[in-house]
Order: C-alpha cells, then sequence, then structure tokens
C-alpha cells in the first residue's frame, strides 16, 4: 500500500461523510467522492505538508460539493425571481425550513437584487458582471456594497453574543404531581422539530429551561438554561448555535465543575429531521469540540439514526410499536422511535391533548423513554425508564428493579424497565 492509499484509508470514512451530508442524491455522492479522490491523487504529490492530509483532502470534497450544486443550478437556470433560501441549504436531509433570505431579499430593490444574485450565486467576479451589466467596475463596487449594507439591515437574524447567564424562569424543586390518561381517540401527528434529549427547537431566538427531576424523590437533580444565539456553519453545512449552561450537572466529574457546566451546539432544522452537527465543552481545562466528522466520539453521544440523519419532524404512528398499558411490544430494531398512543396529562394545574412517543435505545443500548408531545409539537413531559440490568455495575452492582424497588415498570417484548427520573421544561409553567 503506497503513502497515499494509506493516509485515504485512515481518513476515506469522513471524507464520506462530509460528501453524502450535503448532498441529497446517494448515486450523486457516490460520483462526487469519485472525483474526489481521483483529484486527490493527481494532486497529491504537491502536497507539501503531509500531516495535514485531511483537512487538504476535506477542502477538495467542499470544492467538489460545490460545483456539484452550481452544476446544478445551472442546469435550472434559476433566476432573479425564483432566488431563494432553498438554494443555497440543499443536502442529504432535504431543504431548510427557514426561508429568510428568500422574504430579505424580497424586500429589497430590483437593482440589488440583481447584484447579489450575480455575485454570490452565479460567483461571477466584479469584472465579468460589469461586462454583463453595460456598467463601469465602480459603479458595481459601490453598487455591491450598498445591496449587502441594505441586506443586513433588513436580515432578521442577527449573530449576537449572550451577556451573562441566560435569564430564564425557574423550575420548582419537586416536580409538580401530574396524572396521566390514555383515551380513546386515535393519535394525532404533528411536527415535532425539538432537538431529541434537549427539548428545544433550533431556531434562532428560542430560549428554554428544562431540568431532571430523580424519583421517588421527585426533587430536582439538575436543569440546563438554553439559548439559540444565532447562525453557524460546521463543515460547510449551516445550523444555529446553541448555548446550554447545566447546573448541578451530573458531569461533575469529567468537566470539573461542581455546579455549573456550559456546552455549544451547532444543530440544523431541515424540512425533515432536527440534528446536532458539533458539541463543545471545556474538560478538565481544556475545551473539547465534536463534530460530525468525528465518527463514534461523537455519533455516540450526540447522533441520531442513520449517519446521524436526526430525529424526523414529522410525528406519526409507523405501526412499529404496540402498547397495552404497561406492556409494549413489537418488531424493535435498534433505535426505533414510534407513536404508540393518545394520551391526556394533567401537570401544573394545566391539561395537555398529546401523544405518547416511545423511544427505544436511540440514547444508549438498554434504555427507553416515553415523551409526551402535545399539538404544538412541544414536550409536556419526558420519562426515562432503564432497562433492570442496565449498567448495573457502574452504578452499585444491584438491578434496578432492586435499586429503585417503588418505581413504576414497564415491559418491552418482555423485558423489564423501571422508572429513573422525568425532565419537564418552562413550557409548561
Amino acid at each position: 500500500m503506497d503513502e497515499f492509499e494509506k493516509r485515504l484509508s485512515e481518513v476515506s470514512s469522513g471524507v464520506e461523510r462530509f460528501v453524502r451530508y450535503r448532498l441529497p442524491s446517494q448515486t450523486d455522492a457516490d460520483d462526487v467522492l469519485q472525483e474526489v479522490y481521483l483529484t486527490a491523487y493527481r494532486k497529491f504529490s504537491g502536497l507539501k505538508n503531509r500531516d495535514a492530509f485531511k483537512p487538504w483532502i476535506i477542502s477538495i470534497a467542499r470544492n467538489k460539493c460545490n460545483d456539484y450544486f452550481r452544476s446544478k443550478a445551472a442546469q435550472m437556470e434559476i433566476s432573479i425571481e425564483e432566488l431563494s433560501q432553498q438554494e443555497l441549504s440543499a443536502g442529504r436531509l432535504g431543504l431548510s425550513v427557514v426561508h429568510t433570505v428568500r422574504e430579505t431579499l424580497d424586500r429589497l430593490g430590483d437593482k440589488d437584487k440583481q447584484i447579489l444574485y450575480l455575485y454570490f450565486w452565479k460567483e461571477l467576479p466584479q469584472n465579468e458582471i460589469a461586462k454583463l451589466l453595460d456598467i463601469p467596475l465602480g459603479t458595481v463596487k459601490s453598487r455591491l456594497h450598498t445591496a449587502k449594507q441594505r441586506f443586513k439591515n433588513k436580515y432578521p437574524y442577527q449573530t449576537r453574543k449572550p451577556k451573562g447567564d441566560l435569564v430564564m424562569q425557574k423550575l420548582p424543586e419537586y416536580i409538580p404531581d401530574y396524572t396521566i390518561e390514555r383515551l380513546d381517540a386515535e393519535p394525532f401527528s404533528v411536527r415535532w422539530e425539538e432537538l431529541q434529549g434537549w427539548l428545544i427547537v433550533p431556531r434562532v431566538g428560542q430560549k428554554l429551561t428544562w431540568g431532571m427531576y430523580d424519583f421517588p424523590e421527585r426533587r430536582r437533580t439538575e436543569y440546563t438554561e438554553m439559548e439559540v444565539i444565532g447562525k453557524a456553519e460546521v463543515h460547510g453545512i449551516e445550523g444555529v448555535e446553541v448555548v446550554a449552561i447545566q447546573f448541578d450537572s451530573a458531569d461533575y466529574h469529567r468537566t470539573g465543575a461542581l455546579d455549573r457546566v456550559e456546552r455549544r451546539f451547532v444543530a440544523q432544522l431541515t424540512d425533515t429531521h432536527s440534528r446536532y452537527l458539533a458539541e463543545t465543552h471545556m474538560e478538565d481545562g481544556v475545551r473539547k469540540c465534536y463534530t460530525f466528522l468525528d465518527g463514534e466520539a461523537f455519533l455516540n453521544n450526540w447522533g441520531f439514526g442513520a449517519d446521524n440523519c436526526g430525529n424526523e419532524v414529522d410525528l406519526h404512528p409507523k405501526g412499529l410499536l404496540q402498547r397495552s398499558g404497561d406492556c409494549i411490544t413489537g418488531t424493535i430494531p435498534r433505535e426505533v422511535v414510534d407513536v404508540v398512543g393518545r394520551y391526556r396529562v394533567t401537570i401544573a394545574g394545566k391539561t395537555y391533548d398529546t401523544v405518547c412517543v416511545m423511544d427505544i435505545e436511540c440514547y444508549n443500548d438498554a434504555v427507553a423513554s416515553e415523551q409526551f408531545v402535545d399539538q404544538n409539537g412541544r414536550t409536556v413531559l419526558w420519562r426515562r425508564f432503564n432497562r433492570d440490568d442496565w449498567a448495573v455495575e457502574k452504578f452499585g452492582g444491584k438491578l434496578w428493579s432492586q435499586k429503585l424497588p417503588d418505581n413504576e415498570r414497564i415491559t418491552i417484548n418482555g423485558e423489564t424497565y423501571v422508572h429513573w427520573y422525568d425532565c419537564i421544561s418552562d413550557y409548561i409553567l
């Protein structure tokens, strides 16, 4: 095996993830990957710093993906009237649900739209724009500067830094009493855009406080304040930046902070999925950063679905799971999420019409959860269950039914799962 093949074998999985994340078609992704590898092979002899092989070949992959989208745009002959965010955010999960770029452009004059389109989307040099529009180069520069400033002034999402700790509504020290009642009505379909496990919608301006409550004590053991503060990009994929400040975090043994841990995520919401792209936090005085290209180090903690596609935002019963009382049965592949019924949840003096979403092993092996989602697509109550033998060595060697004998139990295909803790957010307060 020559040096190129050896280095390629070490990074090829990351290159494939990078391309497949960006391209909507498996066939097109395969074609682009072949172009990436051929180009890298031809140019490898000119790479002076061989230790920089991974970022070098990723840059080739990024350029090839950009060539792909430019080619598609040229084939479609996109006109200025049809310009939208869709051309910017195509990817393997579909088009972004955010259309603010188009909305902002629609508020500009025709000359501003035209110059921005030619410069940013067609990627024409300013001298070529001058020839195309038959105007002096100086006029192009002046018009482009003015158009960019007008766009910036009208664009609603301005990136900003958080000022101090996030100020949210405090959660109660003990979880309010609640009741869960199964309804005879058919489950409704709903759009559920929250990030799996963290309850916030990855959209600029969203804020949330949520907390964990251990049972049987019902006392709050940890709470997290979150805010989506602006746009962000990871390896060329656009998302938003989420600040999460955890108080009384269970991660204190790793992070070295007894009462406060700050995490930052980059997350992406598309028309079909909600997913994590990156996570960063401090650990032993070192800033740790993980992205979707980091393989198992990222996927084991933040990846959901095949190839980290994320959680589906269109919730509806799939028929994979059936629930009767506390018994769940079905053909259960790894990482299954399904709606198992319609429920009335009364908590903190309010009543919600919800569907129950069962999540089995998406978070961890031998872990299941019930998530009660209302018609607004927001979580009212989240409940975690551990299989009886889950991580027993880590938690004192006892089965969970022995450790928490009075806690509620469910069975999944005959296996016993024991209720451990609940999560609620200030959405219900």
